[in-house]
């Protein structure tokens, strides 16, 4: 059986899934940005600006998180390498005006795979934290948006999200 032009998590033997052998390709520098967005209440913005918040400071935990799951992605996501890497950075902008956090997480690696899941994971688990953290504030908050803002590195080269800018 042959693998279907562009899919390359097939294998051509099964035409069945699994993992792709990177051990040909060549260690390079590799970065991505993925982002997500919060839809908060507004007591939920006034109760952040206070720092009241009766589990603490839910950025700094949602922070942590996201840093600790980046580390893991290669176990949680079943065809994903494991990866080291060589840091993640995670920010959150609070804009009051619109009632909504952004969330905003950068990996990255020299390595012979991208690191465009860690990103991804690094941002969804933070978002899954904040939430945790504000629940009993705001059981309504909506987590939306989850994409993959930029990449660097690699066969595929640069990419840009359509509408994100550098």
């Amino acid at each position: 059986m042959t693998k279907p032009s562009g899919l390359t998590h097939i294998d051509p033997s099964s035409g069945r899934a699994g993992m792709v052998d990177v051990g040909h390709k060549e260690i390079t520098r590799r970065t991505a940005t993925a982002s997500a967005v919060i839809s908060i209440s507004p007591l939920l913005v006034q109760t952040l600006q206070a720092a009241t918040l009766a589990k603490g400071d839910a950025f700094t935990v949602a922070k942590t998180a996201a840093i600790l799951a980046a580390k893991q992605t290669g176990s949680l996501i079943p065809m994903c390498h494991p990866l080291p890497l060589d840091v993640v950075e995670v920010r959150f902008d609070l804009d009051e005006t619109k009632s909504e956090v952004r969330v905003e997480a950068t990996a990255k690696t020299t390595a012979k795979t991208g690191v465009e899941m860690e990103a991804m994971v690094a941002v969804s688990v933070a978002a899954l934290t904040f939430y945790d953290m504000c629940k009993s504030v705001d059981k309504a908050m909506v987590i939306r948006r989850v994409h993959l803002v930029r990449k660097t590195g690699g066969k595929s080269g640069d990419f840009v999200f359509p509408g994100e800018g550098e």
